[in-house]
């Protein structure tokens, strides 16, 4: 008896090996391809290759190289004492210290992060070890949700070439919020395009929009910004907008609560955050940003900084042109079809176009409203434009062939050479001076001044946080006090003002005694006699 020809059964998301509506596998040619709405030039991969990304995890294998990366150039360094802004967010949440003045710019996300730790131990290189393992899974899960929109090799690629920038490397392991806001905006884009198709798609892009506005609910507002334009406008995505309002407006209720406890109401908290910012206006900031691009951590101001050399700038050079070419592409391919095409769980254009959007959104403030820099502002960029610049690179290998691959991959590692000797570079600079706080409060505590005891002047909150002493400031960005609260503080408890480069103290404390704080860089802590 003949055996009759039966169709093989339609493959469903649940399954690994292929997208839904009978499209190429994630890992094959013709669906890597499809990202950028192109035909593959043959149906799909070998099935005997064992590098194939659908057998080989290598988004796992980035994540375990990004955690590794960490572990060895970043945290030994890093063990002796907590940066400046670090040392804000931990002493909100650390039983041991006082917590330093909590600016009206800041979210409540980082120290809501450390809780659990701080509260269990002082050790920070137990700090820097639980955020950089926890950093390499918040990768692993951000870009994981793209497997089903541009395949498990490109998602894979897209995180390499975010996880092997410097940025992304020495803020790991630190008490900030800029890695986290990136990669939960990563999130928070792939589960908007995958909504139609994942039955929990909704309530993750929730969540991970929750996440951001919990981190900092400037970078939220921007990231929301052309997703609810995209729902509003797009008949298909409607159904997401009960989830962006939802996520937005749970992350945000901490930061909304405090603005009325503080500061009485939310325009007046964004008016003081404006103002600690240095007023938030038109600003032509992308030379800053450029400057800042290899350090300082802070340019602030940033006239004089040098541009940094070629070889470093480069990337950076290049991503505008890489993400236009993207565009054009999508949109080109775009008009041959006459229609969008569906990829996985999101469309051809959506993959490209609505993250670059979101990448521009998120960009704006730091390249166009404010007029000092940080390497670290613009990650959430940088990780948003990752899978489309990814995408786009399989796209040419698979077109072009080995020449192509070849020219991919000597810059990929060129790349991952010169942002790990960078990093390489900046840990020591970071460390040597997150060390003079602590070398500033072990002077402090030289001279007698354990807590109960108060700090003001120059780095008093860091010196502070290190000494065990609480912080003021009269002046400055982190205005805390007025000077008449400040002086009817100081008769109540142990007070050293703190002073750099010879600069004299306030008149208040001219007639106190000063003393030279070693390996501090410059500090002098000046004491009332007998106290």
């Amino acid at each position: 008896m003949s055996r009759r020809w039966r169709p093989a059964p339609r493959s469903t998301e649940a399954d690994s090996g292929s997208a839904p509506g009978g499209s190429a596998p994630p890992g094959s040619t013709a669906a890597g391809t499809a990202v950028l709405g192109r035909a593959a030039p043959f149906a799909g991969p070998d099935r005997a290759n064992p590098w194939r990304p659908d057998r080989v995890p290598w988004l796992g294998l980035v994540a375990c190289a990004y955690a590794l990366l960490q572990l060895v150039l970043v945290v030994p360094r890093l063990t002796g004492a907590l940066g400046w802004d670090e040392s804000v967010y931990v002493s909100q949440v650390d039983p041991r210290h006082p917590a330093a003045w909590f600016s009206a710019p800041r979210s409540r996300g980082t120290s809501f992060l450390v809780t659990p730790l701080v509260t269990a131990t002082p050790s920070v290189t137990a700090l820097r070890i639980a955020l950089a393992l926890g950093a390499a899974a918040a990768l692993y899960g951000a870009f994981r949700v793209w497997r089903r929109l541009i395949g498990p090799g490109t998602a894979a690629l897209a995180a390499l070439l975010f996880a092997g920038l410097w940025t992304t490397q020495l803020y790991g392991p630190q008490a900030m919020p800029n890695v986290w806001v990136a990669l939960a905006s990563v999130a928070a884009v792939g589960w908007f395009l995958r909504l139609p198709g994942h039955p929990r798609a909704g309530w993750w892009l929730a969540g991970s929009l929750a996440v951001v506005a919990l981190f900092r609910i400037h970078d939220a507002a921007w990231l929301g910004l052309p997703l609810l334009l995209t729902a509003a406008l797009v008949r298909a995505r409607r159904r997401a907008l009960p989830y962006l309002i939802g996520g937005l407006a749970i992350g945000a209720v901490p930061w909304v609560v405090e603005a009325y406890a503080r500061w009485g109401s939310i325009p007046e908290r964004l008016r003081v955050a404006g103002a600690t910012e240095g007023g938030m206006g038109p600003h032509l900031n992308v030379g800053n940003a450029w400057r800042a691009l290899d350090g300082p951590m802070l340019c602030r101001p940033c006239t004089g900084e040098p541009f940094p050399p070629v070889g470093v700038s480069l990337w950076w050079l290049s991503l505008p042109v890489l993400a236009a070419l993207a565009v054009g592409l999508t949109l080109r391919d775009h008009r041959r079809t006459g229609r969008t095409g569906r990829k996985g769980d999101g469309t051809r254009a959506g993959v490209t176009l609505l993250p670059l959007a979101c990448a521009a959104s998120m960009a704006v403030p730091y390249v166009l409203l404010i007029g000092y820099a940080a390497p670290r502002f613009l990650l959430p960029v940088y990780a948003l434009a990752a899978p489309p610049v990814a995408a786009l690179a399989v796209r040419g290998v698979r077109r072009y062939g080995r020449p192509a691959g070849l020219m991919v991959l000597l810059f990929v590692v060129a790349q991952l050479a010169s942002q790990a000797a960078v990093t390489d570079r900046l840990a020591p600079r970071t460390a040597a001076v997150d060390q003079r706080y602590r070398a500033a409060a072990d002077g402090l505590r030289a001279l007698g001044l354990t807590p109960p005891c108060l700090v003001t002047g120059d780095r008093a909150l860091p010196v502070a946080y290190h000494a065990g002493c609480a912080s003021a400031q009269i002046s400055g960005n982190n205005v805390s006090v007025t000077r008449a609260e400040l002086l009817r503080m100081i008769p109540r408890q142990p007070t050293a003002v703190l002073t750099v480069g010879g600069e004299r103290p306030p008149s208040y404390a001219r007639d106190w005694t000063p003393y030279p704080l070693p390996g501090s860089g410059g500090l002098t802590a000046w004491r009332a006699a007998g106290r």
